[in-house]
């Protein structure tokens, strides 16, 4: 399988590398110079060159505050760029996945969230994937698999399992917001979901297979609870370690609201794909491992 996937140095992009390539997959990875999401004639030009089986939709704007004061940039990648991409998917005649998150929601609900659940983004990140969405859904929707993601962890780029280990290798204390719960998310186990439901669609027609899917981990936890799960890991294993102070939204304050509840109900792409992902607990220990011995 030749898969064609947005953004060259992202936490999606470079596990579904390395994930693919392991599986006996080609992965080609689209990005700058040669293709730039603002850019629908070369977003087109890239992928016709790149003659994939399946287009995979990963590269984002992430930088979730900056985006409050960057909304046309968010806006512009986020949103008509997925819109190019699913353009270029649907000329060249394949299925594609879209990569989107749990920032649709406000989290306000008391439960975890179904792809049926009323969208209403509290930011402009938030607002911008949901236009992706749409711009997706619209250019391309009889042949395209969203999945939102949430809390993405990994052994590459900036997230919060790195920086919890940058701070406890200055620190003996972490304050950590405890009011936000989620679940933590390997990006490697995402690459390996994205795979799976590549092999499905190029499999089948069946429209079922279509659509909105969350696809996160198993198991919920708060973020502080997510540190200290991380830092005693750390401990174990020679690296560094910090005790973790719970605090509340209100005393880290941010430009972009974060949602409190950014569970994710997975039960749909389990039904429909049998994709389950692993629960959170078995896999963020293999990645804080890694880190130690890269010493990142």
């Amino acid at each position: 399988m030749r898969v064609a996937v947005t953004g060259k140095s992202g936490q999606v992009v470079t596990a579904l590398i390395e994930r693919g390539g392991a599986a006996g997959h080609d992965v080609v990875a689209l990005g700058r110079p040669e293709m730039d999401l603002s850019d629908p004639a070369s977003v087109a030009r890239a992928f016709e060159l790149a003659t994939p089986d399946v287009v995979v939709s990963a590269a984002a704007y992430t930088a979730v505050d900056k985006a409050e004061s960057e909304p046309d940039m968010a806006y512009v990648v986020n949103g008509a760029g997925a819109g190019a991409v699913a353009r270029a998917a649907k000329a060249l005649g394949v299925p594609m996945i879209h990569v989107s998150t749990d920032y649709v929601f406000d989290g306000m609900l008391d439960r975890p969230y179904v792809e049926a659940d009323p969208t209403s983004p509290t930011g402009v990140y938030g607002a911008s994937k949901l236009a992706g969405e749409e711009a997706v859904l619209s250019e391309h929707g009889d042949n395209v698999a969203i999945l939102r993601v949430a809390w993405v962890y990994s052994p590459f780029g900036a997230n919060f399992v790195k920086t919890m280990l940058r701070l406890a290798g200055g620190q003996d204390k972490v304050s950590i917001v405890a009011d936000q719960v989620g679940n933590p998310t390997n990006a490697l186990d995402i690459a390996d979901g994205i795979l799976l439901v590549a092999e499905n669609l190029l499999s089948s027609d069946d429209p079922d297979l279509r659509g909105v899917f969350h696809m996160t981990a198993s198991g919920e936890a708060s973020w502080a609870n997510f540190a200290k799960a991380i830092l005693a890991e750390s401990a174990a294993r020679g690296g560094p370690g910090a005790n973790v102070r719970p605090i509340s939204t209100a005393e880290y304050p941010t430009l972009a609201t974060r949602p409190a509840n950014s569970r994710l109900n997975c039960a749909h792409i389990a039904k429909v794909h049998d994709v389950t992902l692993p629960d959170w607990r078995t896999s963020y220990g293999a990645v804080v491992a890694r880190l130690i011995q890269e010493g990142s």
